[in-house]
């Protein structure tokens, strides 16, 4: 049996500057967990993507949103939202507009102004490197 050798990738880290990035269903290839762990008969696919270098608290929550309208929120945190029904619309301060799908990720890196607009309707599940906010117990 001959001995494979996987090349060390560069990481490159999702949040390394702020900003919104959507991430489209099907946008990256996984990996094969057969050829990673060695064993031909296994069925399986995996992928990691860093988003950030800290180690810190992770918060899991629960989002939705129906037609109505704007609103912006501040984040000095990570947070990914994977939408999980309809779709979420988001816009930077520029104006570029994301709109996020079933399936779709968002991620909303520290030090961005994230503005959710009013003609969403939809529902994601996210995760944030914060505690969780009291008044959203």
């Amino acid at each position: 049996m001959s001995e494979k050798v996987i090349a060390k990738k560069e990481v490159k880290l999702l949040c390394e500057k702020p900003g919104i990035q959507l991430i489209k269903a099907g946008t990256y290839s996984l990996n094969e967990l057969s050829e990673l762990r060695g064993t031909p008969e296994l069925k399986g696919q995996i992928l990691d993507l860093p988003l950030t270098d800290k180690k810190e608290v992770l918060t899991l929550g629960y989002f939705a949103l129906q037609p109505s309208v704007d609103y912006s929120a501040e984040f000095d945190f990570t947070e990914v939202k994977i939408v999980t029904k309809g779709k979420m619309v988001v816009r930077d301060v520029e104006g570029n507009k994301y709109v996020g799908e079933v399936g779709d990720v968002l991620v909303f890196s520290p030090k961005t102004t994230v503005i959710f607009d009013g003609e969403s309707d939809g529902e994601a599940v996210y995760f944030k490197n914060v505690p969780a906010n009291p008044s959203y117990l």
